[in-house]
């Protein structure tokens, strides 16, 4: 059996034992489109009930819209969003997203969604503070484009299990996922989600493997 269908196997074995562990994940939890943009942002070195007070803020105040934002102030801007840490460079950085929502869309996020992918990948990751992470989950969660997320949970499970190296890059980490999985919005949402949550429930930085629904096939579980 060659080693490229052995790991096809197991990356779809993960998933179909998460979803036995966890079951439906319903993520990202947002009331709208633009809401998952701001979120994307906002989560940079941030706890999600941390990104939840910063966009309650924004609700409550009714600026959690394109216009709103850009026509406020650095400063009001960072101190609704001040839960969220970084404050001052989270503002800049959603000042970039709506000023480029504006000129490239003029805020139509549905004529934004049309766009090919990969160019409107590329377009993305020129606005000031984005990376391929938080394109990444634009493109997902916010606009259902087929495009698998990397994060800091992705690489820590998937280096403990033996299919991903500490120097692999965030592409190669991605290419782990898009070349073994169809390429599906919804998988690749529920995938990412159930990733997440066994992260916080068991495969944290001191791992719970008793615990873990995938101790029989985890290198560092086994071990």
């Amino acid at each position: 059996m060659k080693d490229d269908y052995k790991e096809k196997l197991l990356v779809n074995d993960i998933y179909r034992k998460l979803s036995v562990a966890y079951g439906p994940q319903h993520w990202w939890p947002a009331e709208s489109a633009f809401e998952v943009m701001v979120g994307a942002i906002l989560t940079q070195s941030a706890a999600w009930t941390n990104v939840e007070k910063a966009i309650r803020n924004l609700k409550a105040a009714q600026v959690l819209s394109p216009d709103s934002i850009r026509n406020m102030s650095f400063s009001e801007l960072a101190a609704f969003i001040k839960p969220s840490g970084y404050y001052n460079v989270k503002a800049r950085k959603l000042k970039s997203l709506v000023y480029w929502l504006g000129e490239n869309y003029s805020d139509d996020i549905n004529r934004m969604a049309e766009t090919e992918t990969q160019k409107l990948r590329e377009d993305i990751l020129s606005v000031y503070g984005i990376g391929p992470e938080t394109a990444d989950s634009i493109l997902l969660y916010a606009l259902g484009k087929p495009v698998f997320v990397i994060d800091a949970y992705t690489r820590r499970i998937f280096f403990r299990i033996g299919l991903i190296g500490e120097e692999d890059s965030y592409n190669d980490c991605q290419r782990l996922f898009t070349s073994n999985l169809k390429a599906d919005a919804a998988l690749f949402n529920e995938y990412h989600a159930l990733i997440v949550k066994l992260a916080k429930e068991a495969c944290n930085k001191n791992p719970d493997c008793d615990g873990c629904c995938l101790g029989e096939i985890c290198r560092h579980g086994k071990s």
